[in-house]
């Protein structure tokens, strides 16, 4: 279930309240007339099946309600109520998608903050442990410790919805955060190498290798790019149901972390085909992860479209509050 706080001028209260009292997917809907003081107006309340969240929302915004007011989605994590579980059991909530909870919780991962750049450091500087003492658990870690695919995701986000400055964006947090982070962890690496706490040379010799250090010093394969691709299908699959356990499979099956390590390492000791072959595998994985997230998301944004379009064509809750079988206005952001 999801729970919907919506400030709306008085004047359209009226037309929102019959929207929602003839949903079958609302329930616990409370309403308290000239509530709320800034901006002045109605508040009401109600809890809502997470299949019907969106389309609801897309309602709502027929009704101008977000004009002068506005409209929170907050997840409910448990709730006792009879006739709320059996709306949400008939709904699949956990396979449904809440396209607005999408777009908030991207949003807020694709910034190029201290703390992204911390942790990409932080988990660069782990994989280089890992790849210097053959340590395929290090390198694990520091898969899941990386903030990478938060730009991934938010890029495949915005060039479904065709947003350039969020693209732009997630872009930049990307090549920021490796770009940074491999400078300064190849400094690093180069200073500690000189302090003897770094071995002197780098050993290439394959028997000295783990699978984890093996799979980046490479040109990329066939199965990075397979690997990537359905490790993108998962990642967003992931985030659009809120299934996060299947979101940890993700961060340790590609290996952008790794390469970037790799990269870093061995430029502090000047094995230049060895930074060359790396570079390659950390931009085929993020390259493949934003393809397949994007084509995820895309096909999930057509069904999405579709099922709008049926409901439009007629539902009685639109028809209870005077919206027309097909709206006349043309909503860009869900198809």
């Amino acid at each position: 279930m999801v729970h919907l706080r919506i400030v709306v001028v008085s004047e359209r209260a009226a037309r929102a309240l019959k929207l929602l009292e003839a949903s079958p997917a609302v329930s616990n809907l409370v309403h308290w007339a000239d509530a709320t003081r800034c901006p002045r107006g109605d508040l009401i309340v109600c809890d809502v099946t997470s299949e019907a969240v969106s389309l609801l929302v897309a309602d709502l915004g027929d009704l101008e309600v977000p004009v002068g007011g506005s409209i929170a989605i907050q997840s409910i994590d448990s709730q006792i109520s009879e006739g709320g579980i059996s709306r949400e059991s008939a709904a699949v909530a956990s396979e449904s998608v809440v396209w607005e909870d999408v777009e908030s919780r991207t949003s807020q991962m694709t910034g190029l903050s201290a703390e992204f750049l911390a942790l990409m450091v932080l988990a660069l500087l782990i994989a280089e442990a890992g790849i210097l003492q053959v340590t395929s658990i290090l390198i694990i870690g520091a898969m899941i410790v990386g903030p990478d695919f938060g730009p991934v995701a938010g890029a495949c986000v915005a060039m479904v919805e065709r947003r350039g400055g969020p693209l732009l964006r997630s872009l930049w947090s990307l090549a920021g955060g490796f770009s940074f982070g491999i400078v300064v962890t190849g400094l690093l690496a180069w200073v500690l190498r000189h302090f003897g706490a770094f071995p002197a040379a780098l050993n290439e010799t394959p028997q000295h290798l783990s699978a984890g250090v093996s799979s980046v010093v490479g040109p990329p394969g066939f199965f990075t790019f397979f690997v990537a691709f359905c490790a993108g299908i998962v990642g967003m699959l992931s985030l659009s149901t809120a299934k996060s356990g299947a979101l940890i499979g993700v961060l340790v099956s590609v290996t952008t972390i790794p390469a970037a390590a790799n990269v870093a390492l061995a430029a502090s000791y000047a094995r230049w085909h060895i930074v060359v072959g790396s570079a390659e595998q950390l931009g085929a994985n993020v390259l493949t992860l934003v393809v397949a997230g994007t084509i995820t998301l895309t096909v999930q944004r057509i069904i999405f479209a579709r099922h709008r379009r049926e409901q439009r064509r007629y539902d009685p809750a639109r028809a209870a509050a005077g919206l027309a079988p097909e709206s006349a206005k043309h909503d860009r952001r869900r198809g």
